[in-house]
């Protein structure tokens, strides 16, 4: 696919990847460059149901959420770059390296994800990604990490 949007509203990550509410962690995918790159924008808010557990007393969006949310992003860009909208493509994953937690990320906080393709491209079934998510420049977790696409996920 050579057209491929720079952005992605709700509406088209819904288009996009299975996740729904209470597992959906990306509102918006900006500066998207097709099979490279990607920004996951998360808006937290105290809404969401893991806060209720995740401390009731002090807030903390759990550290697996965020690990999530980068790869529901790079599962938004793989999907745009290569075709796959509404094809009910799953990305599952297949392992998850060198993560770091650096950073409370509380209700109020915007996450900014940011992923770049280590391995994969059109005609790969196996992607690699390193990730980093960000609030306020300060960077909150970073990670490697590793998916298979089915194509005949959903199908």
């Amino acid at each position: 696919m050579t057209d491929v949007p720079t952005t992605a509203d709700i509406d088209l990550i819904k288009r996009c990847i299975p996740h729904r509410y209470p597992f959906l962690f990306v509102d918006r995918v900006e500066d998207i460059v097709a099979n490279e790159s990607a920004v996951g924008i998360k808006m937290v808010t105290v809404n969401e149901p893991h806060f209720q557990g995740h401390f009731p007393a002090a807030p903390i969006m759990p550290g697996v959420t965020i690990v999530e949310a980068m790869a529901q992003t790079s599962a938004v860009m793989v999907a745009l770059s290569l075709d796959l909208v509404g094809k009910n493509a799953l990305v599952y994953f297949m392992g998850i390296d060198g993560v770091k937690f650096r950073r409370k990320v509380v209700p109020g906080d915007v996450l900014k994800m940011e992923i770049t393709t280590l391995r994969g491209g059109p005609g790969s079934k196996v992607w690699k990604f390193a990730g980093k998510a960000t609030v306020d420049g300060q960077v909150a977790c970073q990670a490697e990490f590793s998916a298979m696409i089915d194509l005949a996920g959903g199908a």
